[in-house]
């Protein structure tokens, strides 16, 4: 990966709706030669997709969770393919040390919150506890990677 990809790269991250004119031009390459690159990052998966940035709130999702999940340790795999059927759970990590998992989650509003917490997750393979923080504010909107390690 050169200067140039950086660049293809820091422009779509910040517009993916540029079309491939507008972005060959803001790069200074030709539309052939930015296209093939284009296509090349998503090849490789360095492009693993587009979508758009919507407002949760918009949407009715009001109420935002960090949850932190341990389980017993075999059973993680089974929590991994879980947990990919909860679409209120709309980020996970999992960790070293302790706890075993960082979920974001969002519901409606903290009764809906409660409803998901009883009814799905606390039910889920090998979830030996689980500790939500409630997100107060949104500070920093997830963003563009920068273009350098």
């Amino acid at each position: 990966m050169d200067a140039l990809d950086r660049k293809i790269l820091a422009e779509v991250q910040a517009d993916g709706r540029l079309t491939i004119t507008e972005l060959a031009d803001r790069v200074q390459l030709s539309i052939s030669r930015c296209q093939r690159r284009l296509r090349d990052l998503e090849r490789a998966g360095v492009i693993r997709g587009y979508r758009a940035v919507v407002d949760a709130a918009a949407l009715g999702f009001g109420f935002e969770a960090l949850v932190f999940a341990k389980l017993r340790l075999d059973t993680m795999a089974d929590f991994d393919r879980a947990l990919a059927e909860v679409p209120n759970v709309v980020e996970a990590q999992r960790l070293f040390g302790s706890p075993d998992y960082l979920l974001r989650v969002v519901t409606a509003d903290l009764a809906s919150y409660q409803r998901l917490y009883e009814e799905t997750l606390a039910k889920l393979p090998g979830v030996r506890g689980l500790t939500s923080t409630i997100v107060m504010k949104q500070v920093i909107e997830p963003r563009p990677l920068p273009t350098q390690p």
